[in-house]
């Protein structure tokens, strides 16, 4: 198991100060307690976390690379070190992203065109609209009372209790759904 300082690690790989810093800071290269980058165990996470779309990228640095000073480089087939931790799969991860992002859009297209709303406001709309619709119901009898008191058939007073119910929940009807259309354009 080979040890190396960031510099000899950055000469090793032909990479600058900076690209070895900004990988510690991602959390990309494996150190040990005294900072010292353990390469196998780098090497085995940086190809785990390496992005598949930048194939081509690498090769040609690669390329690049060989053309300008050969360098003897041997593949590392290092067994899994157990101090890696265990890197969900990038692609896998990344469509998982993009899902949640084009959900998040759609979501705001609908509420922008009105066929998604936010369950706040219509649970306050429903439980507005449920006491109104209670509060008139209950106004009714002391409304028709005396109606009621001076009739004798009933059928009359059938009829006469089916109106004031019907009329009772017309007027209800209306209401609510001025509230409602109310309440969703306010949306607070």
């Amino acid at each position: 198991m080979a040890f190396l300082t960031r510099k000899e690690y950055g000469e090793l790989k032909g990479w600058s100060k900076q690209h070895i810093s900004k990988l510690i800071l991602n959390n990309r290269l494996v150190l040990d307690e005294a900072g010292l980058i353990d390469v196998d165990a780098s090497e085995q996470f940086l190809a785990m976390t390496r992005d598949p779309s930048k194939a081509g990228v690498s090769a040609r640095h690669v390329e690049d690379k060989q053309r300008k000073v050969p360098i003897a480089s041997t593949p590392i087939q290092a067994p899994v070190h157990p101090s890696l931790p265990v890197i969900p799969d990038y692609q896998r991860s990344r469509a998982r992203r993009e899902h949640a992002q084009a959900e998040q859009i759609e979501s705001q297209v609908r509420k922008e065109n009105g066929s998604l709303v936010e369950v706040d406001v219509v649970d306050k709309a429903a439980f507005e609209a449920g006491r109104m619709l209670r509060d008139l119901l209950l106004g009714m009898p002391p409304q028709i009372a005396s109606e009621l008191v001076a009739m004798t058939d009933p059928w009359d007073i059938e009829q006469h209790l089916t109106a004031a119910i019907r009329r009772t929940l017309e007027d209800a009807e209306r209401m609510a759904a001025s509230d409602l259309s109310r309440a969703l354009s306010t949306k607070s």
